[in-house]
């Protein structure tokens, strides 16, 4: 990990440069499958697995009595652990649920929202080295709650054709309707447009390495919404003298084994500190089973000292980290004047892996500083707001003159017509 003490606000952009995952050069290899899926349907995705996954399938679609054996196999604690964390989940996304009420703008004229779930999502969970089986119910519970009538999940299989236990255990928990065996960008086309099999969705949610980001991406310009723009996952560490060096560089390490191009960050005022938490990460990084994937990352990682909390706080709402955690003495004084972030994790003993998995918010947030713009998936991100109106003969009287002004000076006549015939229908 780079050390870097008291950089000059001119060294600030550079300093917060993110690992680059540039998507735009593998968009024709990634339309080209699209296409292929999109006309071929089934066929197509059966022989991109093939070639990709390098599996045989002889359907996509997941058994229940595959899902039944998958149960038998996982771990009784293990069970209990996904069971616990789906309840927290459930808890804090129910909290989130909409409650419209209608407005009365003038005399006549009342406005309202309701909420109504997006009809059909799909969700993309990743294989690969790490089966994602915490995400299948960070995207699934929401989606429940909210209502979706059908929740469609994709997966890429393994060698044998078979889903990891615990990722089809956890889809059934969660409510998941239909399962298929389908990886990277096959997976986000069929979702997109359907296949015989794959019911096509309307929106796609889910992480992915660069090529399913770069599919999302280019779905999502004219036929599916996705949940947001994705890049690399990063943690920032903001923490002063009290903060402990072997939480702190837990915390680095926990981020940093996620893949080669994740970001650990640690903003602090002492130097103390940051030398005691560069000997820890090396420490702990040497006990890690996926230390090479770690140390990889730490290449891409900082351990910034700063001239005092005010620097530190507004370097931290300039990086706009997905994940943020304020080990400082008067941490909440401090996370009231965060702005830019995904997710804060205050104080000594809240760690960024308890909201991966199980204290109940939502780990799916966004990267790449688009914090600064976007949320974390909630239960909005499965709604859809829609508005409602109820003009009365007192309220259309109210407000028509203003109706008729403006439309008459927008040049839109048969705007303004189609009030003033109504006024005209009440002696106006």
């Amino acid at each position: 990990m780079r050390l870097i003490n008291n950089p000059d606000r001119s060294e600030w952009a550079e300093l917060l440069k993110r690992p680059v995952m540039n998507t735009e050069n593998l968009f024709d290899t990634v339309q080209g499958i699209i296409d292929r899926v999109k006309s071929e349907g089934d066929s197509a995705v059966l022989e991109m697995e093939a070639k990709f996954d390098k599996v045989e399938l002889a359907s996509l679609a997941v058994t229940d009595a595959e899902i039944e054996e998958a149960e038998a196999k996982v771990d009784e604690r293990l069970k209990a652990a996904i069971l616990l964390a789906k309840r927290n989940i459930e808890t804090f996304h129910t909290a989130q649920r909409f409650e419209g009420k209608k407005v009365e703008t003038m005399p006549g004229v009342m406005c309202w929202q309701k909420a109504v779930a997006i009809e059909k999502v799909g969700l993309y969970i990743p294989g690969g080295t790490a089966p994602l089986f915490s995400t299948v119910l960070m995207l699934a519970v929401p989606a429940r709650i909210a209502g979706c009538r059908e929740i469609v999940l994709c997966t890429p299989p393994d060698k044998e054709g078979q889903v990891h236990p615990a990722i089809l255990f956890a889809a059934k928990a969660a409510g998941v309707s239909k399962i298929f065996k389908a990886g990277g960008v096959q997976a986000i086309a069929a979702m997109a447009y359907g296949t015989e099999s794959v019911p096509k969705v309307y929106k796609i949610f889910g992480p992915g390495n660069q090529y399913v980001t770069a599919a999302k991406q280019l779905v999502s310009l004219r036929d599916v919404a996705i949940d947001m723009p994705a890049g690399p996952s990063e943690v920032e560490v903001l923490a002063d003298e009290t903060a402990d060096p072997a939480f702190v560089a837990a915390d680095l390490l926990s981020q940093a084994e996620h893949g080669a191009d994740s970001q650990a960050m640690l903003i602090t005022t002492s130097e103390t500190l940051q030398q005691a938490v560069k000997q820890e990460v090396e420490r702990q990084l040497a006990l890690l089973p996926r230390k090479e994937i770690a140390a990889k990352s730490l290449e891409n990682s900082k351990l910034i000292v700063v001239r005092n909390m005010e620097e530190a706080i507004e370097l931290t709402n300039e990086y706009a980290p997905e994940h943020l955690i304020v080990e400082t003495a008067d941490y909440e004084r401090i996370a009231e004047r965060v702005v830019n972030a995904g997710s804060v994790f205050l104080g000594s003993f809240s760690p960024e892996s308890a909201g991966d998995y199980a204290s109940g918010t939502n780990h799916t947030l966004p990267t790449n500083g688009y914090a600064k713009a976007y949320s974390g998936v909630s239960l909005d991100s499965f709604i859809r707001k829609i508005t409602f109106q109820e003009i009365h003969p007192e309220g259309i009287k109210n407000i028509g003159f203003a109706i008729e002004e403006m439309a008459a000076n927008e040049h839109l006549d048969a705007h303004k017509n189609a009030v003033t015939v109504r006024l005209n229908k009440l002696n106006i």
